[in-house]
């Protein structure tokens, strides 16, 4: 018999993830120590070459079961996908530990007949390994031996900057949430950590409702001792948001008041009566919770059309400076303000900063900036202030501003808007002088009641080829949005024989056309499709050649003039506008135009910053401080804090 080895293993072998180690494992790692060959056959070495002489293996291990077993092993019997990697030498001897005992393969241990005779798998040749594989596990290899190298060769300097490195990032750190949870383990997040405080809110309530009775029927000391934990609880949770903003003494008090409450239950409990008590505070609560609904409304409202201080000591400073200086006859030139082959801009505004962030922001993103003409329309109030802020600004573009009450066509026999604001009805829907009357008609919605729907620089929109007649193409921008890319491709656009190029609104069973309009009166009914899409003002391309042939101006004089008792729609001036261009507007991609700033805190990020118009329609206008912090800084990063009129009206 020849040379043989022997191996014993029980347990976890160095380099296997498994706990016993299968017989063809350990017949693989024997004959890389024994032989010097492995079973990879993709490495081009040739067969297995048999030794000359046999050599005999004995393994002894113990199995998944716990059963001590033994197996002996000709090398004759190993596969034809074993490749030698070196010849045996001198250094085999060292490795053989002796003869095997013709008396263990004569009785084994244990040993069944499957262990003596191992399947028949086991000389299957084993399948090759990918050379894809293969070259990446040498590649990991050398990179793990690469870092080693670096780690262990690194200067000292080095060692000491990244040290320095990582305490800096640890103290600028911030865990807002410390008691909350571990932002490093999840499992610590704790999802009931406002359990004591919303037990002692239900505590109050029913404390309450008990204290009710309790007077009722004459039982004052259980009413006192009731009022007083009830004051104790209410002072433990105030300005609380979770138990680790209670106070230390809140469980001992939400454990007193259960005592009371256990004791109110047995003196006072009656289910007829208790259920009348907590529907009459349930009634009581949502009275509380409209009248606070309408009052942030108005004050909404309110605070969204009153003019900030800063703006109107703006307009202030301008408007004298403008008569103090020699500015007053400066115009521009009436060749670019008619030239068709320029890009016209129109915007009407009482707002000189709104407006002068719409310019700029436009000029600034524009190619060719001087071929860009801007059409502003005022009152008389701002017309002094809007002048002068152009003329101490000038810019490449050219800027033109007029006076809405210089237009003398534009009067009460032809505009249907200032004849209905001289009906007595409509003044006193408008100008009311208590506010109480007007919160009380539930059924009205305030912002409608905004005097600006029947403000004409709101209106005039729908007179285009009346204000600029020798225009072809011209682009609507309203004063509260802001230009991110250029604009000029809009006028190579193929309009289709429509008069309107605007971006669609509607999402699912949104802003479409039965959310403006009242389709209960036939005269709405019988010409209008309610699911039609709703589509925006603030930046609208206008045909202004297609505009005078389809006569739009008569239509939204027709449609106006049929709703002077606002039951076709409530004011405003985007439902006669899809009345007036239905069928006439060209759906725009909804890249050119992104709206909601001004009233949607969840715009998606990606959505405002590949927008070319981004609009803060809405009542959170950018001006003001009711404005969302995280949209102010697209409007304000072309306002020019510098400026001497900012600075001194302004306190950044």
């Amino acid at each position: 018999m020849g040379p043989f080895v022997h191996i014993w293993k029980y347990g976890q072998f160095k380099g296997t993830d498994h706990h016993f180690l299968t017989l063809t494992t350990l017949l693989s790692m024997l004959a890389e120590q024994v032989h010097g060959f492995t079973a990879d056959s993709s490495l081009g070495q040739g067969n297995f070459q048999q030794p000359e002489e046999n050599i005999y293996i004995a393994v002894s291990y113990v199995d998944s079961s716990g059963k001590f077993r033994t197996q002996k092993v000709d090398s004759k019997t190993l596969s034809s996908s074993w490749v030698w990697e070196s010849s045996i030498d001198g250094n085999l001897s060292q490795q053989i530990i002796g003869q095997i005992p013709e008396k263990l393969t004569e009785h084994p241990m244990n040993v069944t007949e499957e262990s003596v005779h191992p399947p028949t798998y086991y000389n299957q040749p084993s399948n090759p390994i990918d050379p894809i594989k293969l070259r990446r596990l040498r590649l990991r290899e050398k990179r793990k031996e690469q870092r080693i190298a670096d780690l262990v060769h690194m200067s000292k300097d080095t060692e000491m900057q990244m040290q320095k490195a990582a305490i800096r990032r640890t103290q600028e750190f911030i865990n807002t949430r410390k008691s909350w949870y571990s932002i490093w383990r999840k499992e610590y997040f704790n999802p009931l950590s406002d359990s004591t405080l919303k037990l002692m809110r239900d505590q109050i309530v029913m404390a309450k409702v008990y204290a009710s009775v309790a007077r009722s029927t004459g039982k004052l000391d259980l009413y006192d001792s009731l009022i007083r934990r009830i004051k104790e609880s209410q002072h433990a949770t105030r300005n609380a948001n979770s138990d680790s903003e209670l106070q230390e003494s809140a469980l001992e008090q939400a454990k007193a008041m259960g005592y009371v409450l256990s004791d109110a239950k047995d003196k006072l409990h009656d289910g007829a009566v208790i259920t009348r008590k907590l529907r009459t505070m349930l009634q009581s609560l949502e009275d509380t919770i409209n009248t606070v609904k309408k009052h942030s409304t108005f004050l909404v409202q309110h605070a969204a059309k009153t003019m900030p201080k800063p703006v109107h000591c703006l307009s202030l400073q301008l408007t004298t400076d403008y008569f103090m200086s020699n500015n007053i006859n400066k115009e521009v030139s009436n060749e670019k303000l008619e030239d068709p082959s320029l890009y016209h801009y129109a915007i009407f505004s009482d707002n000189v900063l709104a407006t002068s962030v719409v310019v700029n922001s436009t000029v600034m993103n524009a190619i060719e900036p001087e071929k860009h003409v801007f059409h502003i329309v005022t009152d008389k109030l701002n017309f002094a202030a809007m002048k002068m802020w152009f003329i101490a600004h000038p810019l490449p573009a050219s800027v033109n501003v007029e006076n809405i009450d210089e237009f003398k066509w534009l009067n009460s026999s032809y505009c249907s808007v200032l004849r209905q604001l001289e009906s007595a009805r409509i003044q006193e829907y408008y100008f009311k002088a208590t506010h109480p009357s007007s919160l009380s008609a539930g059924n009205e919605n305030l912002k409608y009641r905004n005097p600006k729907y029947l403000s004409m620089l709101n209106h005039l929109r729908f007179y285009m080829p009346e204000v600029y007649p020798k225009l072809d193409k011209l682009l609507f921008l309203d004063d509260d949005i802001v230009v991110q890319k250029d604009l000029t491709p809009l006028w190579s656009i193929d309009m289709k024989g429509m008069v309107n190029g605007a971006v669609e609104t509607c999402k699912e069973s949104f802003h479409r056309f039965d959310t403006y309009l009242n389709f209960s009166n036939p005269l709405i009914s019988h010409n209008f499709d309610p699911q039609a899409c709703g589509w925006a003002f603030g930046m609208n391309i206008f045909d202004l050649k297609e505009w005078k042939k389809r006569n739009i101006t008569g239509i939204y004089h027709y449609w106006q003039d049929s709703n002077e008792d606002r039951k076709l729609w409530k004011l405003g001036t985007l439902p006669p506008g899809l009345i007036t261009f239905y069928n006439l507007t060209l759906p725009l991609d909804r890249s050119w135009h992104v709206l909601g700033l001004g009233y949607d805190p969840a715009i998606n990020p990606s959505d405002i910053e590949n927008a070319a118009v981004i609009h803060y329609n809405g009542n959170y206008k950018p001006w003001l401080d009711l404005a969302f912090t995280k949209y102010k800084m697209y409007w304000s990063r072309y306002v020019n804090v510098d400026n001497s009129y900012i600075k001194e009206c302004y306190a950044y």
